[in-house]
This record gives C-alpha cells, structure tokens and sequence, in this order.
C-alpha cells in the first residue's frame, strides 16, 4: 500500500499481518478522497479521527494532504504495530495519536473534530453504531464530514445524520455523512 497523494504521495505504508483487518484498497482511499476533495476543498488543518483504524491508511492519507493532526483509533494488536510503525516510517508523531481500544470506550469529545473516517468490519452495523456514539458524545456538529466504507450491500443509517452521497467501489461501498439540517 502506498500513500496516494501530497507531502508523503508514493510513500508505503505497511499492513497488519493475518486476515484481522482488511486494508483499504489504493482504488477505494483514492476514489473516497476524491469525494472528500470535492465538498472540502483542502484538508488544510483538519482534526481527523480514524476509527476501526487498522494500518492507519486512512489518517496518514488525510495527514499527507494537509490534515494538522490524526487520532487513530484501534483496538487490535497487530494493527496497532502497524500504526505505530507507520507513523515512525513517516515521521508523524507529533501530528498523531493513538487511542489502543474499541471506538465504543471514546469517552466525551474535547471537540468536535472535522473529518471522521471509518473502516469498520464489514456486515457488522460498526460504522453506524460508532457514529451514533460520538453524535451523542459531541465529536460530530456542523463542520463534521463522516466516511464510512461498508460493503457494498451495507447501508449507514443514523438519527440525526443524512447521507451527503454514497460510491460503489468494486465490493465496497463508500458513504458520506453530514450532520442532518
């Protein structure tokens, strides 16, 4: 796997070892921040949490386009090796952190953040059970954009957020969140 675009743009980034996590293809993360692009126009100075976070792809991608800072969210531990040696790799520490539990201990946020991307395993309800936890915990207001990558046959569903636009990428499926008017 390899960092797409900006300051780290063809930089590899390894994945956890074992069938425990399944990494987002190169084809998927490009077409999601494509997406991205197009409604916020830079990740200049974006708080992002990455949740289900696996080898931290995901943050790293928005770290490398401009985001200020990364909270990686994963509970697994091969995984976590792989963030960790990633961030190293990229020489990212002062721009990440690292939350080593499941999304569902998050506790109340400081403040909302900007971007939430979510690879949670698939045919799970993870991702919609996770984003109604931090709209209720105060991670999510106005400014927040939410990525959530199913499968392709899952749906994101929950109260008090709307789907902005949702993309079939081979097996999965890609869904943009706002917070609903």
């Amino acid at each position: 796997m390899r960092i797409i675009a900006g300051e780290w743009r063809g930089r590899k980034v390894v994945a956890p070892k074992g069938d425990a996590t399944r990494p987002t293809a190169d084809r998927t993360r490009e077409t999601l921040f494509s997406m991205l692009a197009s409604r916020l126009g830079s990740f200049d100075d974006l708080h992002v949490l990455d949740l289900f976070a696996g080898s931290g792809a995901l943050g790293l991608e928005a770290l490398s386009r401009g985001a200020a800072f990364a909270t990686f969210v994963e509970q697994d531990k091969a995984a976590l090796d792989s963030i960790r040696a990633n961030i190293k790799t990229l020489d990212a520490r002062d721009r990440t952190s690292i939350n080593a539990s499941s999304v569902m201990t998050l506790g109340p946020a400081k403040a909302p953040v900007q971007l939430i991307l979510a690879d949670p395993p698939y045919e799970t309800g993870a991702g919609a059970v996770a984003l109604d936890r931090l709209l209720r915990l105060g991670w999510i207001d106005t400014q927040t954009w939410m990525a959530v990558e199913t499968s392709a046959k899952e749906t994101v569903e929950v109260k008090g957020l709307q789907v902005d636009a949702t993309r079939k990428v081979g097996k999965a499926m890609l869904t943009l969140l706002r917070l609903a008017d």
